[in-house]
């Protein structure tokens, strides 16, 4: 009699466990991975004259895109014109791609 009852313990244990994986699926791989993939197309579509933001915070527009090979890895570098200034950054290092909201001014005016 105790071996029907243990086996039967150890089905409802691998249903939880089941299910503790597919809650963690759903709520977390699953988003993080559409979030990646979003952010790949956003870094496709990118062209001169974007307005974009890095992940530093630095605010400019797209001056030049170029792919430069290092080490048999191929990378993109983007130049940025923000304000009198260039900066070359890695293309991943983008986070944002338009016009911020506070540039945009107030709804009213």
């Amino acid at each position: 009699m105790l071996q029907t009852g243990s086996g039967s313990g150890l089905s409802i244990l691998l249903l939880q466990m089941a299910a503790i994986g597919l809650v963690f699926y759903f709520l977390i791989l699953r988003p993080s991975a559409q979030a990646r993939k979003r952010h790949a197309d956003l870094l496709t579509r990118l062209k001169k004259g974007d307005e974009v933001m890095t992940s530093g915070g630095i605010i400019g527009r797209v001056k030049d895109i170029k792919e430069v090979e290092t080490e048999g890895l191929k990378e993109f570098r983007v130049t940025l014109e923000s304000g009198s200034a260039s900066v070359v950054v890695e293309r991943s290092r983008i986070i944002r791609v338009g016009s911020s909201p506070a540039a945009a001014g107030p709804a009213g005016t």
